[in-house]
């Protein structure tokens, strides 16, 4: 197939082909497989984490090598790391959403089901009920009960039509692209890749704002950018090789005239300039922070949401959050607001909040 050149966001010529995967893609895949072969987990990972933005790269073949990546790291880890055999189970779901008839993967991930299995690592990993197209034996038998249920739910149909949800709060968040297009466009790496699924809001203070994001640490001191944006700490580097990826750091798009009202979604920071990674805060009812603006980078707004079920505004749920009970460091005391997921829609993301 004939190649075609185009020019990217950042002036460089890539080179598509192959349903649109550019080589730069094609040469991040082949790099991580190399880096994996060689036990090296982490920077196969880095690699991809990077080639992550480019055309082709949400693909299965990249989630699969995220998986092997992550068990590689968990068979280090040994079995009392259960969050990295979880995550490499997770990143070859991601694949099989994308390409549900991916045989390699398929196979990967029933071999690590199993590996864990002799290990006795359950955590919350499902039993496995198809293999390669065909339901397994247990598979059989939920089939088999799920009829029994069916036969039974008919009865009580009118009652199973009211739906539980499965999260106690959402926020639906505006992103604003146009007054900063690198802050959003980590914070939706971030969300796709499901960074932020687990991660707490660590910070609540009433009438002022709540904070979450940490996806290192939990209670506000870690979190990174997505991506390489030039920036190590909040220092200018030439290379992204110049330090580790959970330095990577996001430079201040703080100039956009927005300001810090209710419902404003902003990037958290040290007092330096051009620190922020992957923490943010909501701005809560009756607060205006202007001392804020200028320095922390706007990037969204909290349009609605839903509390317990009820629809209701954004700034309304953030209002809820904010008047949870906290401790005296202003960490959640009694109820822990957790993500649970988020879904990119374009520059719109939904947020679904569990209080654990």
């Amino acid at each position: 197939m004939a190649s075609d050149s185009k020019k990217n966001k950042d002036g460089k010529s890539d080179k598509v082909k192959d349903g649109g995967k550019t080589d730069e893609v094609k040469q991040a895949w082949a790099k991580a497989e190399s880096l994996i072969e060689k036990g090296e987990a982490e920077q196969a990972l880095k690699v991809l984490r990077e080639s992550w933005g480019e055309k082709g790269a949400n693909v299965t073949q990249t989630w699969r090598l995220a998986g092997d990546a992550k068990a590689h790291l968990a068979r280090e880890a040994g079995p009392g790391a259960k969050r990295l055999w979880k995550e490499a189970i997770k990143h070859y779901e991601s694949g099989l959403k994308l390409s549900p008839t991916d045989k390699q993967t398929r196979r990967s991930l029933n071999s690590l089901r199993s590996e864990m299995d002799s290990k006795g690592i359950r955590g919350s990993i499902g039993i496995t009920l198809w293999s390669d197209g065909s339901p397994t034996f247990a598979g059989v038998l939920a089939i088999t009960m799920s009829l029994l249920l069916i036969l039974v739910a008919i009865k009580y149909m009118p009652t199973l039509l009211a739906e539980p949800t499965e999260y106690d709060a959402m926020i639906e968040i505006e992103l604003y692209p146009e007054a900063a297009a690198r802050h959003v466009e980590s914070f939706k790496l971030h969300a796709e890749q499901g960074n932020y699924d687990g991660v707490e809001f660590h910070r609540i203070i009433d009438e002022f704002m709540v904070q979450g994001g940490d996806i290192e640490g939990m209670r506000g001191s870690g979190g990174y950018a997505a991506k390489w944006y030039g920036y190590c700490s909040g220092t200018l580097k030439s290379s992204s090789d110049a330090c580790d990826y959970t330095e990577y750091t996001l430079p201040d798009e703080a100039n956009s005239g927005l300001s810090h009202s209710p419902g404003m979604l902003s990037m958290a920071k040290t007092s330096a300039a051009h620190t922020g990674g992957s923490q943010f805060f909501f701005v809560d009812k009756d607060s205006n922070p202007t001392n804020l603006d200028g320095v922390h980078t706007i990037f969204g707004y909290a349009v609605s949401g839903q509390w317990n079920g009820v629809s209701v505004t954004g700034v309304d749920v953030i209002e809820h959050l904010s008047r949870l009970p906290t401790d005296g460091q202003d960490y959640p005391s009694d109820k822990v607001p957790t993500i649970v997921s988020m879904e990119v829609d374009g520059d719109t993301v939904r947020m679904y909040i569990n209080l654990d």
